[in-house]
């Protein structure tokens, strides 16, 4: 029992789930696109995803505290390193248009764990995207947005219309409300100058922005040209799944309760469309 706990936290902690959230998310989009597959773009994003969230949450930890890692965290350095060239293994099998875009999100992602803005703009001397007042949030959700949408998209050729920016509109909706039950746990722990949504407004009305923000990500199907009751469906039964775990949310809440049953919904979403 113990041994098995060990390996599913070291699959949550490793970034392993969340990947396949974000890998999820773009095979929603190459499905509504009529492109049921694209190995090449899918495992791309796995491994850059485990990359970039390793070295994000990690950073810090491992310049400061290289010498006294834990085990669990070598661990995870090493598991992050042969991701990292994975994930340069499938890049070089992406066409130049892809990369230039993946450059921009990478450099997003960069900017978002090292620091380099002036310390007056910033908080507790931390000099990254990640601890702007407010921001945090904002940034995850427009790296997931494009490159959950525009990634695959690009790299199967297929052409920007008001629907892929619609869709896009949609993830970045999606996303910002599945980050709300992280924050909600996170309140006890984060400091006051990150001005998390419910830090600046309390858990209640996050809740209810987010309920409002899940009625926009539904509604915004209605406005593409090309509508399919398929898609309707499976739109309306994420937004109420994802609003039942925003609703039962509390600071109360296990660690796995976000980090495993909240960030399995964009899983969910893609078994919904692939049984339908």
């Amino acid at each position: 029992m113990r041994i098995l706990k060990q390996f599913f936290d070291f699959y949550l902690n490793s970034s392993i789930h969340v990947a396949l959230a974000v890998c999820s998310l773009s095979w929603i989009v190459l499905i509504k696109h009529d492109v049921f597959y694209n190995e090449k773009v899918l495992l791309f994003t796995f491994f850059a995803t485990i990359t970039g969230y390793n070295f994000v949450k990690y950073f810090g930890i491992a310049k400061f505290h290289h010498r006294s890692l834990t085990n669990a965290l070598k661990v995870i350095q090493i598991f992050s390193f042969f991701c990292f060239l994975l994930l340069c293994y499938y890049a070089l099998q992406l066409q130049i248009k892809t990369l230039i875009f993946i450059v921009v999100f990478g450099i997003i992602t960069f900017l978002y764990a090292i620091p380099f803005i002036p310390k007056k703009m910033y908080l507790d001397h931390q000099q990254n995207l990640r601890d702007v007042s407010g921001l945090k949030v904002y940034v995850i959700a427009l790296v997931w947005a494009g490159v959950t949408v525009f990634l695959p998209l690009i790299e199967a050729n297929i052409s920007f219309n008001a629907d892929v920016y619609f869709l896009a509109f949609q993830h970045f909706i999606f996303v910002i409300v599945l980050m709300l039950p992280f924050e909600i746990r996170d309140l006890k722990f984060d400091s006051l100058k990150l001005a998390t949504i419910p830090q600046k407004i309390g858990v209640k009305q996050t809740k209810i922005i987010g309920l409002v923000l899940l009625i926009i990500f539904f509604f915004t199907e209605f406005f593409k040209d090309e509508l399919s009751q398929n898609e309707i469906i499976s739109t309306l039964l994420v937004a109420v799944i994802t609003a039942f775990f925003l609703i039962l949310t509390n600071k109360k809440k296990s660690y796995y309760y976000s980090s495993f049953w909240v960030e399995s919904i964009p899983i969910i979403w893609l078994l919904i469309i692939m049984l339908h």
